[in-house]
C-alpha cells in the first residue's frame, strides 16, 4: 500500500482513537491530532485534561486563538506530514474537526476523509468545533455499533484504502499513456 493520509473526525466519544488503534492491526499507521499543541499549551496554563463541556470549548476557543496568531494547528499537521513521509508508516490519521481546517487539509495533502459515528451518540453542540461535525462530505463514514463491528470496520477500510489507491493508480497510469 501506498503511503495515504485520512482525515478522521467524530464527536467526543464516538470511537475515533479505538478504530486507528484497530487499523494499526492491519497496518503502520501514526495517528496525530491538530489539537495537541493547543493541549500542550492549556496545560501550562493549567487545563487539568479533562473533557467537560467547558473544557471542549476552552480547547477550541484556544485553537481558533493559535490559528489566528501563527496558525499553529496547520503548522503542527505539515510538520506531521512530514514526519510521516519519512516514516515506515503507511496511513497518517489526522484528527481535525473544524470543515474548513479538513478542506485546507484535504488540499494541502491529497487526504481523503472519514467520520466515525457511534450509535445513539448524541453531537456535543457547547463549542462551534464540536458542534461542526457533521458539517462536511465526508469520503468514508464508519457507523460504530459494537467493538467487533468497528474493528471489522477497521479491517474492511484498510482493505478499501488499498484497492481504491490501486484503482487510482490504473486510472493515472492510463491516463499518461494516452497522452504519449
Amino acid at each position: 500500500m501506498e503511503k495515504q493520509i485520512v482525515i478522521i473526525n467524530g464527536t467526543g466519544g464516538s470511537g475515533k482513537d479505538t478504530f486507528v488503534q484497530f487499523c494499526s492491526k492491519y497496518n503502520k499507521v501514526m495517528n496525530f491530532s491538530s489539537i495537541d499543541k493547543v493541549k500542550e499549551i492549556a496545560r501550562l496554563i493549567g487545563w487539568d485534561g479533562k473533557k467537560t463541556e467547558k473544557d471542549r470549548k476552552f480547547l477550541s476557543d484556544l485553537k481558533k486563538l493559535t490559528t489566528e496568531y501563527n496558525d499553529m494547528a496547520f503548522n503542527s499537521i505539515s510538520e506531521a506530514t512530514i514526519q510521516f513521509k519519512t516514516s515506515d508508516s503507511e496511513i497518517l490519521f489526522i484528527h481535525i474537526r473544524e470543515p474548513e481546517e479538513i478542506q485546507r487539509a484535504v488540499n494541502a495533502f491529497n487526504a481523503k476523509t472519514l467520520l466515525v459515528k457511534r450509535i445513539g451518540l448524541e453531537n456535543i453542540e457547547t463549542n462551534s468545533s464540536d458542534a461542526n461535525v457533521d458539517n462536511y462530505p465526508y469520503d468514508y463514514i464508519i457507523e460504530n455499533y459494537t467493538i467487533e463491528q468497528l474493528d471489522a470496520s477497521a479491517l474492511n477500510f484498510m482493505n478499501e484504502l488499498s484497492t481504491n489507491k490501486q484503482k487510482v493508480f490504473k486510472k493515472n497510469y492510463y491516463n499518461n499513456k494516452k497522452k504519449d
